[in-house]
């Protein structure tokens, strides 16, 4: 019997990656080189600061570039694209499944907790969540499952009565090796990766059949 749902939030909930990227491709297009999102999506998922953009860039233009101003016009390119995003489909419907059906909910996230909480109480979705689990509480991010299994520890349940919501590979990785059935919801940057292991994938979270989905598991 499924207990719980944690989700993961960057690209799950909020399409927080796509923009990420897109900001710093512009960046690196600007200095004539190229951002392949090969290289992107190994780091998609885990904690910020696994993969140094300027470092990378540095190396393509065999130079020191200033880094305050990329910084700077990086950062606010990155808020314009991100300020046009919303909640992504299915994920409201999905919380108020759960509150109805009596299944606890948290998130799982390699964002900091001030980045995640800020999101939620914006959109007005923080109160449906038992548990927020994120980078400033464990010592290794995804694909490691110390996350996930934290989140489990807090709802207190056990991983085969969870779900886990994730649209990276490295977020499957870490919820399947936590012991959890998986649903992966790729994005339009990680419908680049591959996700055989994910006990389900679908395009959108609107379309799940949660009733169905939570007496299968």
């Amino acid at each position: 019997m499924i207990k719980a749902i944690i989700f993961d939030f960057d690209g799950t909930m909020l399409e927080t990656e796509m923009p990420e990227y897109a900001s710093w491709q512009e960046v690196y297009q600007q200095h004539q080189c190229e951002l392949p999102i090969s290289l992107w999506l190994e780091f998609v998922g885990k904690s910020v600061g696994t993969f140094d953009p300027y470092t990378h860039l540095e190396s393509l233009v065999g130079r020191a570039i200033d880094r305050q101003a990329v910084r700077q016009v990086r950062r606010q390119r990155f808020n314009e694209l991100l300020g046009q995003q919303t909640i992504l489909p299915g994920v409201e419907a999905a919380l108020i499944f759960a509150k109805e059906a009596g299944i606890r909910l948290a998130v799982a996230s390699s964002s900091s907790r001030e980045w995640v909480v800020g999101h939620l109480e914006q959109f007005g979705l923080l109160s449906y969540f038992d548990a927020i689990c994120t980078a400033d509480d464990v010592d290794r991010a995804k694909p490691d499952p110390a996350v996930y299994r934290l989140a489990l520890e807090r709802l207190g349940v056990a991983a085969h009565e969870a779900i886990a919501i994730e649209d990276s590979r490295n977020g499957l990785l870490a919820a399947k090796r936590a012991g959890l059935r998986c649903v992966v919801v790729p994005n339009a940057l990680t419908c680049h990766s591959t996700f055989e292991e994910a006990d389900l994938q679908v395009t959108s979270l609107a379309e799940v059949d949660w009733q169905q989905v939570c007496r299968a598991a």
